[in-house]
């Protein structure tokens, strides 16, 4: 039996997986698809226990899922809004969170909600099923799916709670967060952890309470005396998401953000932002000396257009870049540097 590699070599396996996705007709990435048979194939001839077996088998399915249902609306803003199933409809929070699924919808944002009841059956509301996905997930209990979402054709419900948080972040490109229990704080710090790493590109994370309300005044207290005393964390952690008490905070703050920026990538080490207008001269030299603390020894941030590297995102070629040599560390000064572009 020839050996079964991720690395081709001639073998009669290489020939039969080729045949085997020449004869499913036209394949997107064909090498990424011989892959994930090949790791199939490994995994099937290597010591692992059925409910290991299930798992790959389960994920990749999940996951192959939500590709299907999110792929239609690449090009289209979402925000992922997290809180409390147990929420009330006559609370004024669950009041906000309708209405800023509303405001989302009127700004031609699409809502993320885990699709169950409270303030994901609120935000869903707001928005309309039109403007609607659930990520909903299995549970003997609380969570089913909420009327506006039920049925719907961007419903999807998972086994597994960790393909179920790849969607909510994969697909968002802002995270609202509302008052909740374990759940809501697991996502919160969950964010907050690919964010200050750079494991997600930058996004607006914002902290919604009502007016007067204390949820996230008293996270933030318990941040800045335990964690951030002890030097667990850095002060330039906070830039990272912004607490507010109004809907249309709320939303100004993740239009805001996409006011000129538009999306980043990493290009031989470079980082790429693409922006939806261009800067002025006077403004990159401002950034180059503003930021100088964030860019490699004798590095700048520059104008270009878009590199070749970039040729697999043809539909946004067009756009304005700023090319920077980063320090790949300071996220945080990362989203300051986001903010001084937006005002240019």
């Amino acid at each position: 039996m020839s050996e079964i590699s991720f690395k081709r070599s001639g073998s009669e396996i290489d020939r039969a997986i080729d045949k085997l996705i020449s004869m499913a007709g036209y394949t997107e990435y064909p090498e990424l698809v011989r892959e994930m048979i090949v790791a199939a194939l490994k995994a099937g001839k290597e010591k692992n226990d059925r409910a290991h077996m299930r798992l790959m088998n389960t994920t990749m399915k999940e996951m192959r899922f939500t590709g299907k249902i999110f792929g239609p609306y690449r090009n289209v803003r979402k925000v992922t809004v997290f809180g409390s199933a147990r929420t009330q409809p006559d609370e004024p929070i669950y009041k906000m969170a309708s209405q800023f699924g509303k405001r989302l919808a009127e700004e031609r944002y699409m809502v993320i909600t885990g699709g169950g009841g409270g303030i994901m059956h609120a935000a869903n509301e707001g928005a309309g099923p039109e403007n609607s996905f659930g990520v909903n997930i299995l549970l003997p209990f609380e969570q089913k799916p909420n009327p506006v979402i039920a049925g719907n054709p961007r419903l999807i419900t998972y086994k597994y709670f960790f393909n179920r948080k790849v969607a909510f972040l994969k697909e968002a490109d802002a995270v609202a967060l509302f008052p909740g229990g374990f759940g809501t704080l697991d996502e919160a710090m969950e964010t907050l952890t690919l964010l200050q790493t750079g494991k997600h590109m930058p996004l607006p994370l914002v902290l919604v309470d009502e007016p007067g309300g204390t949820y996230w005044s008293r996270w933030l207290r318990f941040l800045r005396e335990e964690l951030l005393s002890e030097q667990y964390i850095d002060d330039r952690d906070f830039d990272l998401f912004e607490c507010v008490n109004s809907i249309e905070d709320a939303v100004r703050h993740i239009t805001g953000f996409y006011s000129r920026y538009h999306s980043m990538r990493y290009v031989d080490r470079k980082l790429v932002i693409r922006l939806l207008s261009t800067v002025p001269d006077s403004c990159v030299q401002e950034l180059n000396e503003q930021f100088s603390d964030m860019i490699v020894p004798n590095g700048r941030i520059y104008l270009s257009d878009s590199l070749p590297q970039e040729s697999d995102d043809s539909e946004i070629a067009h756009l304005p870049r700023l090319v920077m040599d980063f320090n790949l560390q300071d996220f945080g000064r990362l989203r300051n540097l986001i903010d001084a572009i937006n005002k240019c």
